[in-house]
């Protein structure tokens, strides 16, 4: 329960936290719903980031179907799906060269015509506009820091915009509590591994069912290259080099827009070896000579990192709760496979807004939107997930160079008998459970970045234009200093230096012959891979004040 801090409050109808693909196409929805009928619904949408789009990072090359279904006349409206895809390119990666793998041999549901690259960040800002032209309030800056309840213990909304606490932890100058934002519905679209939609999986059990989540941190950047080697629409996947068989993962590399590459590297999160730096595997992978020849001449405009989920059907908790649901990436609908999943955040989105929007006219609140958890059973999202739900744990069971045939295998079974030939397959462990002691492997020795194609660390950050108040406290909170010192550095070696994309961990001399953690939050990019991969959980990532973090442009 939160402080007994006496608040300002605002009502509504529905209230949504997150303006990302899914919580801004649940509004929307809702407010369709509203025109058709001749209702009066109120929807607000809470932001954390400082605008929207701030803190929304994807590949992209999106799946256009949700949009389809949502907004018909999108292309008219001037939706930025920017340019479709024309050349698809798969490449198996040595260190020096590469093996193409035909196209036409892929499953027909990994084939990316007929889709659209583009920035899924510009996307929800038009969005937005969309939304806020139908009636939806939306407030950027707005972090959602706690819940609030009713007696009977059904959430009845969010606490918001807490501002000016210091950092030894007292109320500076500029001190506000923050607003109660309560509705008849809470929507929960933080995205992955949102700080609520996880107090709310683990009070209310709502993964007691499924299996474990599992995760993967995508490492990107923004490129704008010469005229003469830009080729939109061209859409390159590779895996193999630099990751070994046993650690999952691949890369992206989209052509679009004014001249820009988006380029990018996603690692699986069940990796073993704690020397492992996603990080660093991704600036060496710039340099293979199929990819090195798109970049050069070309100059960097931008980088973020983001964690990804990856359990699919399996992972995927129940979506309702008393008050609320879940919604997009806090549930986890993203297929593995494809790469994809802002289209079925948006389904999604979709879905729980018609259900709130029944059970607000029909004079409801406060109940579990049971239409919203029938209506994900038969819906495209949950026929798609189900087709791909083995893809994860055959990848992790038998490595790169046979999960993955043997994962086409099954999405060939699955397209023509649509059956699967492996039953449903389990996740066997979280993320953080799958690190091994430092001991049990050779540290791993990466080239120093030449500042032209490969970049350190805090290079990086600055390209992700993060900010965060000074003044305010750690927004990373080690919960048992003493376990950190003798596990996470003593038996895995400090993987946190590595794990971290942004620099904001380190174990530094502390004057004293020994070490001491270091929290350098103001880099963090809110990836959340620190709350994911620490093997004693022992790092709980929380929100900071409204407006903090990126603000990437065009990603």
């Amino acid at each position: 329960m939160s402080e007994a801090v006496e608040r300002e409050s605002m009502d509504f109808d529905v209230v949504i936290v997150g303006a990302g693909p899914a919580g801004l196409a649940a509004a929307i929805r809702i407010k369709q719903m509203a025109a058709e009928t001749g209702n009066d619904v109120s929807v607000v949408v809470l932001e954390k980031g400082s605008e929207v789009g701030a803190h929304i990072l994807s590949g992209a090359v999106m799946d256009p179907k949700a949009m389809n279904e949502l907004i018909p006349d999108w292309k008219e409206k001037g939706c930025p799906f920017e340019t479709p895809v024309t050349h698809d390119t798969f490449l198996v990666l040595g260190q020096e060269g590469s093996i193409p793998l035909p196209v036409f041999l892929m499953p027909p549901m990994l084939q990316n015509h007929g889709m659209y690259i583009g920035s899924l960040a510009n996307v929800t800002r038009w969005m937005a506009k969309q939304a806020e032209e139908l009636g939806v309030e939306i407030y950027p800056g707005f972090a959602a820091s706690d819940l609030t309840y009713r007696e009977d213990g059904s959430i009845k909304g969010v606490i918001a915009g807490v501002m000016g606490i210091e950092k030894n932890g007292e109320q500076g100058p500029n001190y506000s509590p923050g607003m109660e934002l309560n509705g008849k519905y809470v929507l929960i679209g933080e995205g992955v591994r949102g700080s609520l939609a996880k107090k709310l999986i683990k009070d209310f059990k709502l993964d007691k069912d499924s299996q474990p989540q599992k995760f993967g941190i995508g490492v990107k950047e923004l490129w704008q290259i010469p005229a003469a080697q830009h080729k939109p629409g061209f859409v390159q996947h590779t895996f193999g080099w630099p990751l070994s068989n046993s650690t999952g993962g691949g890369t992206f590399m989209y052509h679009f827009g004014d001249r820009y590459v988006a380029i990018g590297m996603v690692v699986h999160l069940n990796y073993k070896n704690p020397w492992l730096s996603p990080f660093e595997e991704f600036q060496r992978f710039k340099h293979h000579p199929d990819v090195i020849k798109h970049l050069k001449g070309g100059e960097r405009v931008s980088y973020g990192a983001r964690a990804i989920t990856e359990g699919g059907w399996q992972s995927i908790p129940k979506l309702t709760f008393p008050g609320g649901a879940l919604i997009g990436c806090s549930a986890g609908f993203v297929n593995l496979p494809r790469i994809k999943g802002s289209h079925n955040a948006m389904k999604t989105g979709m879905l729980a807004g018609e259900a709130a929007f029944e059970a607000v006219t029909q004079g409801r609140q406060g109940d579990e939107l049971k239409a919203y958890s029938d209506a994900f059973k038969d819906s495209w999202v949950a026929k798609e997930l189900k087709k791909v739900r083995n893809a994860k744990p055959l990848w992790s069971k038998f490595g790169t160079f046979i999960g993955i045939p043997l994962t086409a295998l099954d999405l060939w079974f699955a397209t023509i008998f649509g059956g699967t030939l492996f039953g449903t397959m389990k996740h066997s462990k979280t993320d953080a459970k799958s690190l091994e002691p430092a001991s049990k492997h050779k540290k791993i020795a990466y080239p120093k970045p030449d500042g032209v194609i490969s970049f350190d660390r805090l290079t990086s950050v600055a390209f992700s234009f993060t900010n965060h108040g000074e003044d305010q406290p750690p927004h990373l909170k080690v919960l048992d200093a003493e376990l950190q010192k003798k596990s996470e550095l003593g038996i895995y070696g400090g993987p946190s230096n590595r794990y971290c994309p942004a620099g904001v961990y380190e174990w530094i001399e502390d004057g004293k012959g020994g070490q001491k953690f270091q929290i350098n939050a103001q880099n963090c990019v809110h990836c959340k891979t620190c709350d994911i991969k620490d093997p004693n959980q022992n790092i709980n990532w929380t929100t900071p004040e409204g407006g903090g973090g990126p603000n990437y442009p065009n990603m």
